[in-house]
């Protein structure tokens, strides 16, 4: 499966609130909070026929390799200060804001990853000082689950898929804890929620430097799906966002689990079986959130399913570029390589184009990077 599918669902006169930046504010207060560098890649841009290519890349987000702290933080912030009534003018760092959650005694953080949101979570238990129990499906790779044990977390493997390591996960938080998961279900969808909400500073990010700079909003954007809780936040903003009249947003996921794709086709939530175990890891999952979907089905005009190849070849390309960017994060690159190849006739293109793309990852596992590109990480900047 490889063809690209235009949904038909999209909702084009929907109305779409603007996120409030409200978890902005929060961020600053974060150790190592900076705003993440949008890469105008002018070579890739003619490559692909466009007017402009940016690529906002998240391989150094707050002294991690990802984007995910930016929802897994706000999301756990906004549970204690509900839990324990934690005002906002009540503390100033986040060593203000460990000594408020630690007067509500000793609380476990559990949640399920393929790796970058696990980490975030076990960094945020160790800022707040709260224990962390992580499940990981089996086959990832050790790099990763040594990247979370060393934040302080302890790792449970599970045997299964990420969707089994989930359903662990929220099983043992039952028993006394907080539930910090990026993907929603029935009964679950305050804490995606408020992920969701917390990726939106990566987007305020976005849209106010291309303004400071002079350059045009999107008018195509591709972005990463999995769960789809990032892939919501995109669609959220820019539906809201000074829209241009021509946007088109662009899914993407590995094809051999491209959940969001089989669900819009189905007009409902379908769960894909596993195994999930494409190189593309942070989006090796079998069911899409149900606090995205909707998001999902109403603003993704189109959706690229991505064989492993072609990230890889991402991959090679973005390191041309002195971006270091991991398999899942090169996806995007990817999606464009696809879309040139597999697109029916009017599709690609259009001259006028201005492409953002994201670059959710750095070299998450440094020994498939350097066997993938060629290079070590370090070696490209």
């Amino acid at each position: 499966m490889s063809e690209i599918f235009f949904n038909p669902h999209l909702k084009k006169t929907r109305h779409w609130d603007l996120p409030t930046d409200a978890p902005r504010e929060f961020h600053r207060r974060m150790p190592g909070y900076h705003q993440t560098p949008l890469h105008a890649v002018p070579t890739l841009a003619s490559r692909f026929g466009a007017v402009s290519l940016h690529v906002k890349d998240e391989s150094n987000r707050m002294d991690l390799p990802a984007f995910k702290i930016l929802g897994a933080s706000w999301a756990t912030y906004r549970a204690f200060a509900e839990k324990l009534g934690i005002a906002h003018k009540q503390w100033n760092t986040m060593d203000d804001l460990k000594e408020l959650v630690g007067r509500g005694g000793k609380t476990f953080l559990y949640s399920a990853t393929d790796g970058n949101h696990g980490r975030a979570v076990a960094r945020m238990g160790a800022l707040l000082g709260l224990p962390v129990k992580i499940f990981m499906p089996e086959g990832t790779v050790e790099h990763r689950i040594h990247a979370i044990t060393s934040e302080g977390a302890e790792v449970v493997m599970v045997k299964g898929t990420y969707d089994d390591a989930v359903k662990l996960a929220e099983k043992e938080a039952e028993q006394g804890g907080v539930l910090m998961q990026d993907t929603g279900w029935p009964g679950y969808e305050t804490t995606p929620r408020r992920i969701v909400a917390g990726y939106s500073t990566m987007m305020w990010e976005i849209t106010e430097e291309l303004a400071s700079l002079g350059k045009q909003l999107p008018n195509m954007i591709v972005v990463q799906i999995g769960v789809g809780s990032l892939a919501e936040a995109v669609v959220r903003h820019f539906r809201a966002y000074r829209p241009r009249k021509d946007l088109r947003i662009f899914g993407v996921e590995p094809e051999r689990s491209a959940c969001a794709l089989e669900s819009v086709k189905a007009n409902k939530i379908v769960h894909l079986p596993g195994p999930h175990d494409s190189i593309m890891a942070g989006m090796n999952c079998g069911t899409i959130s149900s606090t995205s979907w909707e998001a999902l089905r109403d603003g993704i005009d189109f959706f690229i399913p991505l064989p492993d190849e072609k990230a890889r070849q991402a991959m090679k390309m973005l390191a041309g570029e002195k971006i270091v960017s991991g398999e899942t994060g090169a996806a995007g690159v990817g999606a464009l390589l696809q879309l040139l190849e597999k697109a029916p006739e009017g599709l690609g293109l259009p001259p006028d184009t201005d492409v953002l793309l994201f670059s959710t990852e750095g070299a998450t596992d440094p020994d498939s990077y350097r066997r993938i590109v060629g290079k070590s990480p370090r070696d490209i900047s």
